[in-house]
């Protein structure tokens, strides 16, 4: 499935973002927003990728967890706007309170994404953090990059 197909799910702040894997990776399982929470859904994306590969801070933030979830390596960051990044199954080379970079180094992806058909796939989640009127609520992160395909109209006759 190419990267360019459909739309972002849904719209975030502009700039500053960019893939968390080089060369721009193939996706291999979309966002599928759960209808609440604790229901099923997809809440991120999985990108496809190789054991070892070098994973890259999707925009610049902070650190806010490096470890394990459920026995799976797991690295947060969170960017300014509330918004959080989240990205399994990474060895995170980063501790918590690091400063990063969009395209810094945080971690090597490692393998074993169940239900990814590559030898290694990137899950890669984002999310708005709750505020003070506001609930917590996932977000397609692709939305990030603004892949909406360019549309050009014809000029008109003079």
């Amino acid at each position: 499935m190419s990267p360019q197909a459909g739309p972002p799910a849904s719209a975030v702040p502009a700039g500053g973002f960019d893939w968390p894997l080089r060369p721009r990776p193939m996706i291999e399982r979309r966002f599928d927003r759960p209808a609440q929470d604790w229901l099923p859904g997809h809440r991120g994306v999985d990108l496809a990728g190789r054991p070892g590969q070098d994973v890259l801070a999707a925009g610049a933030g902070i650190v806010v967890f490096a470890g394990e979830v459920a026995g799976r390596p797991v690295v947060s960051i969170d960017h300014p706007g509330g918004l959080r990044t989240t990205y399994e199954p990474v060895q995170a080379k980063v501790s918590v309170g690091s400063r990063v970079g969009r395209g810094a180094r945080i971690g090597e992806l490692a393998a074993g994404h169940e239900g990814c058909a590559a030898a290694a796939c990137l899950h890669w989640g984002l999310r708005r953090e709750a505020g003070t009127r506001a609930r917590r609520e996932y977000l397609d992160p692709l939305a990030l990059l603004h892949l909406s395909p360019l549309r050009l109209k014809p000029i008109g006759e003079r």
